[in-house]
């Protein structure tokens, strides 16, 4: 539909923003003819080549000269005028970060909006609107309506109870901040079960009656039911919507509209809401602010934590970061003055925080003489007791192994052959259910072999162990015991997690066995005990964060135990370990978050890693590893020749962890620098010539299939 020009408005020249990805060489905004004035924020849609796509009007550059030949320029299609222009502190935060994680501004402007926004016409989204509003009844009764996000809650609020001293510190601080000019960031570092929830719908009540917006992050998808319905229940005269990929392209679009004209009051959503249009923002939460899912890894690799302390900072909104385990960049932070710290050092209620016991399985598999080594059990002795006793009193077990599937790999005991995926550098696992070999990173998939395809063996033995089998052995070790597994494989279907969940909740099941799925985040009230049976696997890794990942992972993991004062005897959790004398699992037994912290930044400071440096990552996808590495040298060198790469050091490119999945190679090279803006002004001097060493002609096997720029990666 073309728009139809009035006589009494000139002809303008628009800036646009489109979708491109940084590597194409095409400028940050092009010019449009159009029939009227559009403000800068406006969804529009123009010709681009033989296509029509969306863009968005953007604010012409600073200084740059206005076109006047406008017959030069294609026109506008459509002005999708249904919805009103994006505001410009939402512009500012997608200008930041299109700036800082070197991406051009159109690809993040257009990526972060609904779907629906980028595929509908204006005369079709104005219809759809029309009938959302018509559907709308005035008043407060709207909010029930808006209020249904397609996700049940997982299990009801509980009244408001009656703040701890510390609670209402930081229910008072955060409070104070919201009323001042400039809230700025506060870590709220409370233990698992010491009440963060209260104080953020605490928070988020004097935020509505100042009348402003909250929203609220939440790293996994899984975790979002139970938090809205904590939230819906609270709040039942306000609008609570919900912004995350279990929606329906319809129902993120609806939740969108009603966060962006200011109708929604509070907005729940995983790492992609950070981008949501809040006209009226004045709280920020990010709930386990530490967990890695809050990095987008594909396209415009962000960090929605970092993004919501700048929004926060920008818009003046106060920004709450609340975790057990903060990461390290954060605890740094605050212990160096940048974010205000409140701490909930006791559980909330009189629970007991659980026991920390080691199991050592040097002891457990001593050898014996003139006795063969068996396989290590799943369960050691006292772990197998321990759970007996706790199910005997009517309470539930947690075990956790962050490993789905039934065996990680298959193996023939006669030739060697083993369960290679033929086109990653990592195994094809073994899971019984469907009797397939599954690849957990190009998503191959063929059943089981009869036999081994190398020498035609029949006993083809699964090795090692995976959550899938671990449930079937905890199954048969304890007999009459109603065991359930919650992992990726198990929450696929629609509705299974909620269900799931919902079992546990209400006392259906005696041992729930899972990955870290089930470790962080979920209010159980009936866990005595938590076991990790195989977390060893982390301690050596190459990658410097895996400690501060496992720290982490395991003290939310034994957080999900004792959340009940009424339990009779305290809580625990045992983790079987071969390497008992760690310093991480002594940190861990003695429940010691800060002194882990302190060692690990004393470590990292030595040694010149974040949050002492900062750090990105160029990487490289290519048929052939010589093509990967020769793109990445010849990246190297024109990174060389430029004035701003004094200050930074630029390493040789390796192979990624996985250095193969889907037949494409992949390698990167780290750049590192002790100065921020340093790193910055080089990868933006970097950025140009990276696009023309990618565009130069060269053989097919020669080329690279793709190539990234990530700022503050979080694995290298």
């Amino acid at each position: 539909m073309t728009m139809e020009r009035r006589s009494d408005e000139p002809e303008a020249v628009v800036e646009v923003a489109l979708e491109a990805p940084a590597f194409v060489d095409l400028d940050p905004l092009l010019s449009y003819r159009s029939d009227r004035s559009l403000l800068p924020g406006t969804l529009i849609r123009v010709p681009l080549g033989s296509r029509e796509v969306a863009a968005m009007v953007w604010d012409a550059a600073a200084g740059s000269t206005p076109r006047t030949d406008l017959d030069a320029l294609r026109p506008v299609t459509e002005t999708l005028d249904a919805v009103p222009p994006l505001g410009a502190a939402w512009r500012s935060l997608v200008a930041f970060a299109a700036a800082y994680y070197q991406r051009s501004i159109g690809e993040v402007a257009l990526a972060v909006l609904p779907g629906e926004l980028r595929k509908v016409g204006a005369e079709a989204l104005r219809r759809r609107v029309a009938r959302w509003d018509k559907k709308r009844p005035a008043g407060p009764t709207q909010a029930s309506g808006a209020a249904s996000v397609g996700t049940p809650p997982a299990t009801p609020d509980r009244a408001p109870t009656e703040l701890s001293s510390e609670q209402a510190d930081a229910v008072h601080r955060s409070v104070a901040a919201m009323a001042s000019p400039a809230p700025g960031t506060l870590l709220l570092h409370g233990v698992t079960g010491s009440g963060k929830t209260e104080v953020y719908l605490r928070a988020t009540a004097a935020a509505l009656e100042a009348g402003r917006q909250s929203l609220v992050l939440v790293p996994e998808i899984n975790l979002t039911p139970q938090l809205i319905g904590r939230f819906v229940t609270r709040f039942p005269e306000r609008t609570v919507v919900a912004l995350h990929s279990g929606l329906t392209p319809v129902e993120r679009l609806r939740h969108w509209l009603l966060a962006h004209r200011g109708d929604a009051d509070i907005v729940l959503g995983t790492r992609l809401a950070v981008f949501a249009s809040l006209p009226r923002l004045g709280l920020v939460v990010v709930d386990e602010e530490h967990d890695p899912s809050y990095k987008q890894q594909e396209g415009a690799r962000y960090s929605a934590r970092d993004l919501a302390v700048w929004r926060g900072r920008h818009e003046n909104a106060l920004v709450i970061l609340g975790s057990a385990t903060p990461s390290l960049e954060t605890w740094h932070a605050a212990e160096t003055g940048r974010y205000a710290m409140a701490a909930l050092a006791e559980r909330h209620g009189g629970a007991e925080r659980p026991a920390v016991r080691l199991i050592d399985m040097n002891v457990v598999m001593r050898p014996r003489p003139g006795l063969g080594q068996p396989p290590p059990p799943a369960l050691a002795p006292a772990l197998l007791e321990a759970m007996q006793v706790r199910i005997g009193h009517g309470e539930q077990c947690l075990v956790f192994l962050n490993r789905r599937g039934y065996a990680p790999v298959l193996q023939c005991p006669d030739c060697g052959w083993q369960s290679a995926c033929p086109h990653c550098s990592a195994w094809r696992v073994f899971h019984r259910q469907d009797r397939t070999l599954r690849c957990h990173h190009c998503g191959l998939a063929d059943p089981v072999p009869r036999r081994c395809p190398e020498c035609g063996n029949p006993h083809i033995e699964p090795v090692g162990r995976g959550t899938e089998r671990l449930e079937e052995q905890i199954a048969g070790l304890l007999p009459g015991a109603r065991v359930a597994r919650i992992d990726a494989d198990t929450a696929r279907r629609k509705g299974a997690l909620v269900a799931s969940l919902a079992a546990v909740h209400d006392g259906e099941v005696d041992v729930l066995v899972g990955t870290q799925m089930i470790a962080k985040g979920h209010d159980f009230r009936r866990i005595g005990l938590v076991a990790a049976v195989n977390p060893d696997t982390s301690l050596f890794s190459s990658d410097f964060r895996a400690p501060e990942r496992l720290f982490a992972l395991l003290m939310q993991a034994a957080g999900r135990a004792g959340r009940d004062a009424a339990m009779p005897t305290r809580a625990e959790m045992l983790v079987q370990t071969w390497h008992p004398t760690h310093p991480l699992y002594a940190a861990l037994v003695r429940d010691d978050y800060a002194g882990f912290a302190t060692t690990q930044l004393a470590e990292r400071e030595a040694a010149g890693l974040p949050p002492f440096s900062h750090l990105a990552v160029l990487r490289a996808d290519a048929k052939t590893v010589d093509a990967a590495r020769a793109f990445l040298l010849a990246a190297s060198a024109d990174a060389q020749a430029l004035d701003e790469a004094a200050a930074v050091t630029i390493y040789a490119p390796v192979p990624l962890a996985v250095a193969r999945v889907a037949d494409v190679e992949r390698l990167q090279m780290l750049v590192e620098s002790t100065s921020r803006p340093a790193l910055q002004a080089m990868l933006r001097a970097w950025l140009p010539r990276l696009r023309a060493l990618h565009a130069a002609k060269k053989p097919a096997a020669e080329r690279v299939v793709r190539w990234a720029v990530d700022v503050d990666p979080l694995a290298i």
